[in-house]
């Protein structure tokens, strides 16, 4: 059955960097946009970042363009998020998204603290 695992999250000080990656299994992975959100506690869950098949055209949200890099290795049915200059705001379990069929991964946390 299709699967979407997520790790990369963790614990970083304001101004920090994480990368987090996200690994597809039993679907075609290259057939469909995929799509970073997150989800900070006692809020909605918010689209962060969205990639095209290929990867050549991607979107943000306003509140982490410029800071975050969504990406992709069809080769290695992985989808990446590179996250610079982390703010606490940033605090929120992310998770990854199929954009065709509703596949989500499970989540991985990024707390951002001194």
């Amino acid at each position: 059955q299709a699967q979407l695992v997520e790790s990369g999250g963790g614990l970083v000080q304001p101004g920090g960097s994480l990368r987090l990656s996200c690994t597809a299994s039993g679907f075609n992975f290259w057939a469909y946009s995929m799509s970073w959100y997150r989800q900070a506690p006692g809020k909605e869950r918010d689209l962060v970042a969205t990639v095209s098949l290929a990867g050549g055209v991607t979107d943000y949200s306003e509140s982490v363009k410029g800071r975050f890099t969504i990406s992709r290795d069809n080769d290695k049915n992985t989808v990446y998020l590179q996250m610079i200059d982390l703010q606490p705001e940033d605090t929120a379990v992310y998770y990854c998204k199929c954009e065709g069929p509703d596949y989500w991964g499970q989540g991985t946390q990024v707390i951002v603290s001194s």
